[in-house]
């Protein structure tokens, strides 16, 4: 066994203790929902009632919920007498009779995903529906802003990899990658891009979580009210690790591979690491389920074996190959297909306990969005391997070959077939994990 496969097994075996060092989470489930409320949907009342109770699944924080008339004005909300943190209460509009219908939403503490729903009483006699209250519906957030978040963290995931995966690719098997222009190059677009989702999400997390547009996630109250929860202090953080990732980042461009040998920068270099890879980790659905520690471990060893293998692979394409120098092929080649297969197998390893821990059961998994999204990422994630292993064929059979004819472009060219077959196919994976995050878990 290598040194470098040995050094990452350890990083992925002490992945467990880094994490209780730094806390455990506490119990989460899926999004908050709506339970029951006091009178209920489509009830039919002899006397309009002045109040609505909901009761939610989990505590609610009164800021967070928002009911509405059909006519867009916002109902006072308060706690339900005797109720707990779990139920609040609506005042409600005179009627005297004919339909009344409000539109509540609710933001989760935990995640900032909102979930919304419409709740009609019938007031006496039935009065015919205007235009409007017949048109009315539950309120969403605009679908531009839902895909402009999906877009945003499609941006974080992929940017997280490439900076985490490239850092990991030059220090451990390529040290004169620190000199080399594209692969600087690429570390510096991992880091702007990162930096720039983290940010852009914010006000997107926030509209978002308002049921509003993309006009709301330009306005400064926005981030303002998101930076006072919890989703917006996990943004908030990130972002900060994206700016020290900026020291890490400098000092290996201006000391090059010297500087990746130092202790010193190697301890920066995982301490950034690490809070990247746990602020990412810590807006998706991995504490929702019955053992919150175990899903947060197995999402942390999913996201660095995935940062390790599509980072090296980015590198690999994009900086090494094009060089097509024997001596580096020999060396950097056989030792990432040695690390991509361990990081591989954490994948897989954690996707399954991510997969049990978040959808919980087979019908959830055939019979939800968030399960046909995840077996759409199970599907393409397959078809990746398939690639994998023909670039594994390739490094095992050819490489020795392309050794001693020099980096001879025609024997190189199918090993780079299939590394960019893999590389596309990975960015069709980072989509549609940017769509679960998004996505309700239906426990």
């Amino acid at each position: 066994m290598t040194t470098t496969v040995r050094r990452a097994l350890l990083l992925l075996l002490l992945t467990p203790l880094l994490y209780v060092l730094a806390g455990a989470p506490q119990a989460a489930f899926a999004h908050t929902e709506l339970v029951s409320s006091s009178p209920k949907d489509g009830a039919d009342l002899a006397k309009a009632p002045g109040h609505l109770t909901l009761t939610f699944d989990e505590a609610v924080d009164l800021a967070d919920v928002r009911v509405l008339t059909v006519g867009g004005d916002r109902l006072p909300v308060s706690r339900a007498p005797g109720g707990g943190t779990d139920a609040v209460r609506v005042a409600l509009p005179a009627r005297e009779h004919g339909e009344l219908a409000v539109m509540w939403s609710v933001v989760d503490a935990e995640d900032g995903h909102a979930s919304s729903g419409r709740i009609a009483l019938t007031i006496g006699a039935p009065a015919a529906k205007t235009g409007g209250e017949a048109a009315a519906s539950a309120p969403a957030p605009s679908p531009s802003l839902r895909k402009a978040l999906v877009a945003a963290r499609w941006a974080g995931y992929l940017a997280l990899a490439l900076f985490v995966g490239g850092l990991a690719f030059v220090v451990l098997l390529w040290p004169r990658g620190a000199a080399e222009p594209r692969s600087r190059a690429l570390l510096v677009l991992a880091w702007t891009v990162g930096l720039l989702a983290t940010v852009a999400s914010i006000g997107l997390q926030g509209a978002y979580g308002t049921l509003g547009g993309l006009r709301d996630a330009l306005r400064p109250t926005t981030y303002a009210d998101l930076l006072a929860t919890e989703p917006g202090v996990v943004l908030a953080a990130r972002a900060l690790v994206w700016v020290l990732a900026a020291v890490v980042l400098g000092a290996l461009l201006q000391g090059g591979a010297r500087t990746s040998r130092s202790p010193g920068w190697r301890v920066g270099a995982l301490a950034v690491t690490f809070g990247l890879l746990r602020t990412t980790g810590m807006t998706g659905h991995s504490s929702e389920g019955p053992e919150p520690t175990w899903g947060a471990v197995a999402d942390f060893v999913h996201l660095l074996g995935a940062s390790l293998w599509i980072g090296g692979l980015a590198v690999l394409a994009l900086a090494v190959l094009p060089r097509r120098r024997a001596s580096e092929l020999a060396v950097v080649v056989p030792g990432y297909s040695r690390l991509a297969a361990v990081s591989v197998t954490g994948i897989v390893g954690a996707g399954l306990v991510l997969a049990w821990q978040v959808v919980g059961s087979y019908d959830a998994l055939l019979h939800t969005s968030y399960g046909q999204l995840l077996l759409l990422k199970t599907g393409v994630l397959g078809a990746v391997l398939l690639a994998a292993f023909a670039s594994r064929q390739w490094v095992r059979t050819r490489l020795d070959l392309a050794v001693l004819l020099r980096g001879d472009a025609a024997t190189v060219r199918p090993f780079g077939y299939s590394v960019a077959a893999e590389t596309g196919l990975v960015l069709v994976v980072l989509a549609v994990t940017s769509l679960l995050v998004t996505a309700d878990p239906g426990r």
